[in-house]
C-alpha cells in the first residue's frame, strides 16, 4: 500500500484565487475517487499573506483596497472583481465583494495552525473563506475568529488564549519562509508530492491528471 500523496497548499484566505483553486482541487479529488485505485490524499494549507501591511480594520470597501494597494484605476478593479465572481460561481462560490470586509489576516493564519493541531485545519479554512468572500463576516479580529472557531468545534476560551498569545506565530512566519525557500510569490501554490508545483487556480482537470500520473508513479515497484 503505498504512502499518500501529500499537497502542500500555500494561499490566504483574503485570496479570492485561493477559495476557487480549493474548489477545482476538490472537484478533481472526486472525480478521482471514482477511479478504481483511487489516489489517497494527505493535504496540508500554509500560511502566506499577501497584504501584511493591511489593518485589521481597513477604512474602505474592496474596491479602494485594490485601488490604493495595485495603483489601479477604479473601473478597471471592479472590471477585474466582476471576472473573479463570475469566475468564483463556475467552482460553485458565491462571492460577495459588495460585502467584503477586508482585513489583515495574520491572526487567521494563527488560528489555522491552531485548528490544525486540533485535527480541524480542512474545516477551518473552509469556515474562513466561506466567512470572508461570501457572508461578509470580518476575519481579523480576535472576537470575530473565536466565534468562527467555535462554530467547528473549537474551544473557545482555548482558541482565544492561542490568539492573544501568539502561539501559532512562530508556525506561520515558518511557512512564509518556507515558501521563499521554494521561490512562492503568489497563491494559490499547491506542492504535489514535495516534487511537483502547480501555480494557480487551475481547473479541476489539471489537478485530476498530476494527481493521477503522480498516483501511478508511486505504484510502479522500486528498482533494485
Amino acid at each position: 500500500m503505498s504512502q499518500p500523496i501529500s499537497i502542500d497548499i500555500w494561499s490566504d484566505i483574503a485570496c479570492p484565487w485561493c477559495y476557487i483553486g480549493k474548489r477545482n482541487l476538490e472537484a478533481g479529488l472526486s472525480a478521482l475517487a471514482t477511479d478504481a485505485d483511487a489516489p489517497q490524499v494527505d493535504i496540508t494549507f500554509h500560511s502566506f499573506e499577501l497584504s501584511p501591511d493591511t489593518p485589521v480594520d481597513f477604512d474602505g470597501d474592496e474596491v479602494d483596497f485594490l485601488a490604493g494597494h495595485k495603483r489601479m484605476p477604479r473601473e478597471q478593479v471592479e472590471q477585474m472583481l466582476a471576472h473573479v465572481t463570475n469566475v468564483a460561481a463556475g467552482a460553485g462560490l458565491e462571492y460577495r465583494f459588495d460585502l467584503l470586509q477586508h482585513t489583515n489576516t495574520v491572526k487567521a493564519h494563527e488560528l489555522l495552525h491552531f485548528a490544525k493541531a486540533k485535527g480541524l485545519q480542512h474545516e477551518m479554512e473552509e469556515r474562513l473563506m466561506s466567512a470572508y468572500f461570501t457572508e461578509g463576516k470580518h476575519v481579523g479580529r480576535i472576537d470575530d475568529l473565536v466565534a468562527l472557531a467555535a462554530e467547528i468545534g473549537l474551544e473557545p476560551d482555548e482558541t482565544r488564549s492561542a490568539l492573544e498569545s501568539a502561539q501559532y506565530l512562530e508556525a506561520v512566519r515558518a511557512d512564509q519562509a518556507q515558501a521563499r525557500a521554494y521561490g512562492i510569490n503568489g497563491v494559490p501554490f499547491f506542492v504535489i508530492d514535495g516534487q511537483y508545483g502547480v501555480s494557480g487556480a487551475q481547473p479541476p482537470e489539471a489537478f485530476e491528471n498530476v494527481i493521477r500520473d503522480v498516483w501511478a508513479k508511486k505504484q510502479q515497484p522500486a528498482e533494485a
